[in-house]
């Protein structure tokens, strides 16, 4: 069929593989990310019938990302799959290389970061007091902070991995 089969990484644990067959085959059942469209699935493949055959066990969005709401729904949708979720994140982290700057998931984050910045630079406090929702002010306060926060950590994971000159890490995000 002229698919790398070989490019997949295996992540379902050896608990819950199809059985192997003579003949070719895939391998070990195992889970992907796969992008359909613009979008990201987290996929399985099971044999039925003697085929193989996807189940999608999850819609990650137009930005593949595990979170633990993902573990959780996914864990209680399909409980007979267990699956080795710090591998398929570490699958996904390798994707973003943030040295192409022509990337598309590059220009995208670029972009979102310099309309986030436009935004809140056209957010003023006396807008906040006049809302006529009090938990509309303070779900945008706790969430400011929170971004506040998430920029401090990832401004320190750059510097760090600036100062050690560690274009790996900076690329996984470590």
């Amino acid at each position: 069929m002229g698919i790398a089969v070989s490019n997949i990484v295996g992540v379902v644990e050896g608990n819950y593989t199809t059985p192997k067959m003579a003949g070719p085959s895939l391998g070990d059942a195992m889970a992907f990310i796969r992008r359909k469209g613009n979008a990201f699935y987290l996929v399985h493949n099971v044999r039925r019938g003697g085929k193989v055959r996807q189940l999608h066990l999850a819609r990650l969005g137009d930005r593949a990302r595990i979170t633990d709401k993902v573990v959780r729904e996914v864990s209680k949708k399909h409980p007979f799959v267990e699956l080795n979720w710090k591998a398929l994140r570490e699958q996904l982290n390798g994707q973003i290389n943030l040295a192409d700057a022509n990337a598309p998931a590059v220009q995208k984050l670029t972009s979102n970061l310099r309309a986030l910045n436009i935004d809140l630079a056209d957010l003023f406090p006396p807008i906040l007091q006049v809302s006529e929702s009090p938990a509309v002010a303070r779900e945008l306060l706790v969430q400011m902070r929170l971004l506040q926060s998430t920029i401090q950590v990832k401004l320190n994971q750059f510097s760090r991995a600036r100062r050690f000159g560690d274009a790996a890490s900076l690329r996984q995000g470590r």
